[in-house]
Parts: structure tokens; sequence; C-alpha cells
């Protein structure tokens, strides 16, 4: 793993503002973006200027989910081809660790000191070195085909695949402290807003599994419609509720946060994924990554508000941290679009990111697969 030797990399630590001294690593505050890209590795994108500063290469890796500390010191990568979990020091763009996951590692959120990362094992069982497991919620069997499904392939064989698990990797050690059994084709991975409870998206299965956050001790399983494959999750501002979107139904669902019952049924165009809250609270965006838009909808009733065309398979999307900007990873454009958040028309696209598959920024911000 190395930066790419061009210039553009002195450009990348003059913009990020490493500086060598005997009192370490200092960080200038020049806010970043941060994109998965499936061959190319991590583009990083410096936001004042909206360029492609640099990319962290990690060979044939093949990175998706990712996500930030708190601190921004450090980006954990979910890698494909690898089977495992990356940390990569976002000073130097070097890998520090390495954590073993298991078959197609996809989705991983950082929360509280732990990374949680979807993956299926297979028929080679849980991570070597796991000290246990939690018990199944009651779903089973999954193997992961996000990509399959949204492009319209064949479906996967379900019924005859192990459950999709959650890896649940400590941080200070980078080694996998639990496996908790999850349902089919585990996707979409949320949290309560007490912190208390994580919540993950099933779409083999069509369900949402609700465990306990540290032990992963399930709470509850909570059927979608027959066939609508669950994916995106995310929890209003005020905890009270969550936003399930449902790819192959072409809908999203509102569930009360106490009850987990089905409050609201909204229609959205085809295959919608990606979803959250803008940072006032005010709306909420979807992306319909197969009609190639981008859905705004008020974000207490849930009525329409308005659509914006953008790219090819954008699954994710973040604000940037001044909240002026919103930014897609499409992956089938190869690029990442550019919206003015207060007219969610396109400004610009920033090339040279073939396969973009998620996108976070630093400081934090909004999106569809934020760090919290």
């Amino acid at each position: 793993m190395h930066f790419k030797k061009t210039a553009a990399h002195l450009a990348f630590l003059s913009a990020f503002g490493v500086i060598a001294s005997g009192a370490g690593i200092a960080r200038a505050a020049t806010p970043l973006a941060y994109v998965t890209s499936e061959t190319a590795g991590v583009g990083v994108i410096d936001l004042d200027q909206m360029t492609l500063s640099n990319t962290i290469s990690l060979g044939d890796d093949g990175p998706r989910g990712l996500s930030l500390t708190a601190d921004g010191k450090h980006l954990l990568v979910a890698n494909k081809k690898t089977d495992d979990l990356v940390e990569i020091d976002t000073a130097t763009g070097k890998v520090e660790r390495r954590a073993k996951i298991g078959k197609n590692p996809e989705f991983v959120r950082v929360h509280r000191g732990f990374a949680y990362v979807t993956y299926e094992p297979g028929e080679s069982g849980p991570p070597p070195g796991v000290p246990g497991a939690a018990g199944a919620s009651g779903a089973a069997g999954a193997s992961g085909g996000g990509e399959q499904h949204a492009q319209g392939g064949k479906d996967d064989d379900d019924a005859n695949s192990p459950p999709a698990e959650i890896a649940i990797v400590d941080l200070k050690t980078m080694k996998v402290v639990h496996s908790v059994k999850s349902g089919h084709e585990t996707e979409g991975v949320e949290f309560s807003r007490d912190g208390k409870l994580l919540l993950v998206t099933n779409e083999g299965d069509d369900t949402v599994s609700v465990y306990r956050v540290g032990s992963g001790t399930p709470v509850r399983t909570v059927k979608m419609p027959k066939g609508s494959r669950p994916r995106g999750i995310r929890a209003s501002p005020d905890g009270k509720q969550y936003v399930v979107t449902l790819e192959n139904t072409n809908k999203f669902v509102v569930l009360d946060g106490a009850s987990m019952k089905t409050v609201k049924t909204v229609d959205t165009k085809l295959g919608p994924y990606g979803v959250g809250f803008d940072p006032s609270g005010k709306h909420l965006l979807v992306a319909a990554s197969r009609d190639k838009t981008l859905q705004v909808f008020d974000a207490k009733t849930y009525e329409h508000v308005s659509d914006a065309p953008v790219g090819q398979r954008c699954w994710h999307f973040s604000f940037t941290p001044d909240g002026s900007k919103v930014l897609l990873a499409c992956g089938r454009s190869n690029a990442v679009y550019v919206l003015d958040a207060s007219t969610y028309q396109t400004v610009k696209q920033i090339p040279d990111l073939p396969l973009a598959w998620g996108i976070v920024t630093y400081p934090a911000s909004p999106g569809s697969i934020e760090s919290r």
C-alpha cells in the first residue's frame, strides 16, 4: 500500500498540513472526503478545492465500506478481496493494522471505539480467534450480491447459504471480539441515538435485526414486505423513528423507534438505497440508484419535495462539513457528483474514481454512512 508517487502527493501533504517535528504530526483544518473506489483504492478529496488530491492505493484489495474514527486520525476500510478490515493513518496514508474478518466484508461503521463490519462467512464459519458468537435473531442465510441485485442480476440462493454475520472489532487491539449472526445478506448498519442498540438491514430475507450494542445480544427481528430487499437505514435526528429503504419495491418505510412498527410507507423512484437526513433535520434524502436520481422529502411529513438527476449507481452520499454541498459516490459513473445543498443541482463532477462505493468526510457530517 502506498500513495501514488506524484506531485499530487506533495500537494496533498501540503494541503493536509502534515508537519514533521519533535512534537509529532500537526493537522490543518482542511476538510476532506474519503471515497472508496473498488479498483483504485481510497480517493482523498480536498473539499475547499473540490478536487481529488490523492489516491491511497490498496492494490487489488477491493475496498467498499469505510468509516472514520471520531478524531479523524484513522480510516477503517472493509476489503472484499482480502476479507479484512484495514486501519489507515490519515496523516500518512499508510496501512497500520489489519483484522481478518471473513468472506465478503462490505459495510463498516465505527462506534464508541469499535468497528462493526458485515460479512458472509460462507462455508468457512466465523473468523478465526473469535472467543464466542451471540445467538441468531431467528433469520438465517446470506450471500452478498448487492451489486448484482442492484443491477437486476440473478438472486443468490439465499436459502442454502449460511447466515451473514457482523464482526465487532475492538479498535484498541484491532481484534474481532464478537461475531454476531444476522440475516440473509446483511447490508445497512445504524445505531440508536442513545447508543444502546445496533440495527441492521437484511436484504436477502427482508428483515431488520436489532441487537444490544457491544454484546450483540439479539433484541428483535422486524419483518419487511416479502421481496422488498431492505438496504439503507437511518435514525431520525430526534431518534424517534427509523427510515428503511426497500430497493425492490421502490419505497421506504418509517418505523416507530420504540415499537419498531411501520407508521408510514412512501413511494420512491427505482432502486432506493442510501438514505440520510440533512444537517438541519428538515429534509430526508434518498438515493434512487436505478433511476439515477437523488430524491428529497420533508423530514417531518415525508412528503416528496424534489428530485435531482445524478449519475449511475449512486449508492452513498454525504454532506460537506459546512452543509453547503452534497457529495454522491456514483459507481458506474466512476465519479463523485457534487450538488448544491440548497438547490440540489449538480455543480461539478469529480472524476477518476472507478466503481466509487462509499463516502465519508472529516470533520464528520451527515450522510448515508456517517460515523457516530
